[in-house]
């Protein structure tokens, strides 16, 4: 490979959208216009590659860039995606937020490789992905500009990628990883479930330490999948008394995974020969039909015989190991395994395998970031931007017990645009912070249909998104993480802002004939008196008090 696309094999070029231009080796490549957006239909096996003239270009966005947001050389550039890790998808954008060029592909299962950046020849960005040969045309999408990356990663979604999501995917969730590792048992499980229904949880998950050997933070006993007995004598019976309390249950299981201290290992070892990125484990290679059957009937076998509403399930990206063919092999695999499960079977799946197109999984999570409410609202808005199809959680939420609830709550808000996951030991939390769980889990179910069905708008990628919307029809719920000017837009009747900040005033700018203020509440919930009922047009200041939040109401 050269070491700039500038040292690639000429290729003739053809305008495209705006000032979007495209080159395909070889050169067999047709187009075709749907609603504004531009469909590519490419060969078997195909180098496509796109540039734009740089402009004002500041920063690229892809689902797997991460905390790299700016636009890099070209030689810098590069990503491995396929079904189960990242998608081929970006949007580079200029200082004002607006997309400059945004495109998706339609067939997210082939291995891609993304080569991306400016070149510094050209004086363009470009983008060239390679695709494996495959039995019939590789597609991708392009966006017209639009006023910003949300605006243009929506106008690529697909109606067929988009599949029913179970009312269970949509509810709070209580996971027991944080609060207590691998150290479950059913009484303490029990005891915690109980306190989150109170609280305003829906669903609890059984993370990692349910099964034998799954103690020590290693992975070297994990394969054969069957209850610690000293831990759940009666795995069934526990699901169904949790469930008794109201709460979906789901238990978490790495399915191609495989240590050598289970009693499987000889038999599977045969088909598991390369070792994960997982400590003490080998993976399972996905393309071996055995593997698939041997896949499915353990989740379905877990599912009939401890009765849980659904699973967990962790390390797919691990199948990239196997490179060519892993992809199509995972759409296989989960595919079968969704016609098995039925349509209303809960499965969480984890960045980086969330992408559109992904069979199954209606639950995508935030990748691990432990009490870093930054990466969670970072990582939930990223999978926002092209989710389809299932319901955007966060991260599992933990905090210091000791600390400030006014700290605590700020893991809340960083989640907020997604489903909150509470891991904390509630029967181990201070009063004050048990309000405060109960009060955002009370606001973020009235303020669902906003922020999970709502329009997403979180400005620029680069920014780390400090000023979040959500709205839906005549309201909307902002969200404030730094010392920015908020804009209120007056053609809203109603908007909630979100103090994320540790300072007790934000800075807004009113459009239209101004706002009432209604109610304010601190981090804990407790309503305090406004310091003005009226907010009028042009620059002002909404006294929140730091983690809390205010109602405000167009005036007539």
């Amino acid at each position: 490979m050269s070491v700039t696309t500038a040292g690639l094999v000429p290729a003739p070029t053809e305008p495209l959208l705006d000032s979007v231009r495209l080159a395909v080796l070889p050169e067999s490549a047709t187009w075709e216009l749907r609603d504004g957006v531009l469909e590519i239909h490419c060969a078997e096996a195909a180098e496509i590659r796109l540039s734009v003239p740089l402009g004002d270009a500041v920063g690229f966005w892809h689902p797997d860039a991460w905390w790299n947001r700016t636009i890099v050389a070209d030689w810098a550039g590069l990503a491995h995606v396929s079904l189960v890790r990242g998608a081929a998808a970006g949007c580079l954008y200029d200082s004002s937020g607006a997309s400059m060029l945004a495109f998706a592909a339609l067939d997210p299962v082939p291995e891609v490789t993304m080569r991306y950046g400016v070149s510094e020849e050209s004086k363009t960005f470009v983008v060239h992905l390679h695709v494996p040969a495959r039995r019939s045309p590789y597609r991708i999408a392009l966006a017209p500009q639009a006023p910003s990356v949300a605006a243009a990663m929506r106008a690529l979604r697909r109606a067929p990628e988009e599949r029913p999501v179970p009312e269970g995917a949509r509810v709070p969730v209580y996971s027991t990883w944080y609060g207590f590792s691998q150290d479950v048992a059913h009484e303490p499980v029990e005891a915690e479930a109980r306190l989150a229904a109170e609280l305003g949880c829906g669903a609890l998950i059984l993370d990692d330490g349910w099964q034998e050997l799954g103690n020590g933070r290693g992975y070297a006993g994990v394969g054969d999948w069957r209850p610690d007995l000293a831990k759940f004598p009666d795995l069934a019976g526990h699901v169904a008394r949790v469930q008794g309390m109201g709460l979906k249950y789901l238990i978490w299981v790495a399915p191609l995974l495989l240590g050598p201290q289970a009693e499987c290992f000889e038999a599977l070892s045969p088909l598991a020969p390369l070792p994960s990125g997982v400590p003490g484990a080998r993976v399972l290679d996905p393309r071996l039909p055995e593997v698939r059957r041997h896949v499915v009937d353990l989740c379905v076998r877990l599912v009939r015989d401890y009765g849980p509403d659904g699973l967990k399930l962790d390390f797919l990206d691990q199948a990239t190991l196997y490179g060519d063919g892993a992809g199509a092999a995972m759409h296989d695999l989960l595919t079968e395994l969704a016609a098995e499960l039925g349509p209303e079977a809960l499965i969480e799946f984890r960045q980086p395998y969330v992408a559109p197109g992904t069979p199954l999984g209606n639950m995508l999570r935030a990748d691990d970031c432990p009490a870093d409410a930054v990466a969670n609202r970072v990582r939930t808005v990223d999978i926002a931007l092209r989710a389809a199809g299932g319901a955007v959680h966060g991260d599992m939420l933990m905090w210091d017990p000791a600390g400030s609830t006014r700290s605590a709550a700020r893991q809340l808000i960083g989640t907020l645009h997604a489903v909150p996951q509470i891991s904390a030991r509630i029967g181990e939390l201070p009063q004050a912070h048990r309000r405060m769980v109960a009060f955002w889990l009370e606001r973020w179910r009235e303020l669902r249909p906003l922020l999970l069905d709502g329009e997403l708008e979180p400005g620029r990628p680069d920014e780390l998104y400090p000023v979040v919307r959500a709205e839906r029809g005549d309201e909307c719920v902002i969200t404030v993480t730094a010392d920015r000017v908020v804009p209120l837009d007056g053609r809203f009747r109603k908007i909630t802002v979100v103090n994320g900040t540790a300072s007790g005033r934000l800075v807004v700018e009113v459009a239209g004939e101004g706002f009432a203020v209604r109610r304010v509440h601190d981090a804990e919930g407790s309503r305090i008196d406004p310091s003005a009922t009226q907010i009028p047009a042009g620059l002002g200041i909404l006294n929140v008090p730091a983690s809390g939040m205010a109602v405000l109401e167009g005036n007539p």
